[in-house]
């Protein structure tokens, strides 16, 4: 009898992880003026660790209080009382037997001046987004292009978020680098015309995030996680694909794979999309130069669709069926029918009721 790879525990880095299941990082929008999320959101996360999931993501925190914020009621790990916050609930995680990663970005050409202290949207270059805000029906402004006295501040403010993350006891931080945010507005020559260091060839534009990473590294020790997530969709950009070929994306892969990290995160649309004309997918695609752990997301809601997806990857990430079923973990490991869910069920993520 073979091995159920699913239920099967996975080692990365230091930890070991019970199962390869993973709460995907999703946006709440719960936080108040403290930059905190409520009570409830928290103990959603506490909840999915002690229903079964191996590792728990955070939502996205953004990462300081000037340009980073793209949608209201998001949390931010710069203060104390923030961390503080946070340390009880990273510890009932852990004690679930779990891990905690908190998950970390600037919105870039996304943010929303009417929720940013100083009312500025920074990129790489001044270019909006295919779509307009979904929140106010209207476009997105035209960004600053980023000085390198900006680029610097914006990473102070990486860096900052980290050492909190730190300082609250979470066992990993994760990068994230995907969606049309600013990581990825680097990454792309669709969001970067730039002329300088930061521009042009797939090295230049991969050098902020490659600067983010060191910087980063420098404050996480050796035995946290550090992770990097990446996608070739942007949430505003939803049918572009952000790098033009397989071989530009897989040169990407190549050079995060020369960094300080633990492991790579690809976020689909659905695990198994065939991706640059090809007829491979994106784990496929990623696994092919690279030897890192592999997270993989997209339309994985049910045994099989996991069973599936974890051929190419090491990790699953759910996002909707693991919010909308606190149970799911267990449903799956029992083989019940479960559904997918349509994206506007997931629209509950963003209001004021509590989930299961």
């Amino acid at each position: 009898m073979q091995p159920d790879k699913l239920f099967s525990p996975f080692t990365i880095n230091q930890f070991t992880l019970k199962n390869r299941i993973g709460v995907a990082p999703m946006t709440r929008m719960s936080s108040k003026a403290d930059s905190v999320p409520r009570a409830d959101v928290l103990e959603f996360l506490i909840r999915r660790a002690r229903k079964g999931a191996a590792i728990v993501y955070t939502e996205a925190i953004v990462t300081d209080y000037e340009s980073a914020q793209g949608y209201p009621g998001q949390a931010r790990l710069l203060t104390q009382r923030q961390i503080d916050a946070w340390r009880p609930v990273v510890s009932a995680i852990q004690k679930e037997g779990a891990v905690a990663v908190m998950q970390m970005f600037h919105c870039g050409r996304m943010a929303w001046p009417e929720v940013n202290p100083a009312g500025r949207v920074i990129a790489p270059s001044p270019i909006t987004p295919e779509q307009d805000n979904p929140l106010t029906g209207q476009a997105y402004p035209v960004p600053d292009e980023l000085s390198r006295f900006d680029i610097e501040h914006v990473i102070v403010g990486f860096v900052e978020t980290a050492r909190g993350a730190v300082e609250a006891g979470f066992d990993g931080i994760e990068i994230h680098g995907a969606h049309g945010y600013l990581i990825c507005n680097f990454l792309s020559s669709y969001s970067n015309q730039r002329t300088d260091g930061y521009g042009g060839s797939v090295e230049n534009r991969f050098r902020f995030a490659h600067e983010v990473i060191q910087a980063v590294r420098k404050v996480v020790p050796e035995d946290r996680l550090l992770t990097f997530r990446i996608s070739n969709w942007g949430v505003a950009d939803p049918h572009v694909s952000l790098f033009e070929t397989r071989d530009e994306y897989q040169h990407i892969i190549k050079l995060l794979d020369r960094e300080p990290i633990d492991a790579i995160s690809v976020s689909t649309h659905g695990y198994s999309d065939k991706a640059f004309g090809t007829r491979q997918n994106m784990a496929q695609i990623t696994r092919a130069v690279t030897q890192l752990p592999l997270m993989i997301c997209g339309k994985i809601y049910d045994r099989a669709s996991a069973d599936e997806a974890l051929e190419d990857a090491n990790i699953i990430l759910s996002a909707k069926s693991i919010l909308l079923n606190p149970d799911w973990v267990e449903d799956v490991k029992a083989g019940k029918e479960l559904r997918l869910h349509a994206s506007a069920e997931a629209n509950v993520a963003y209001t004021d009721e509590p989930l299961l």
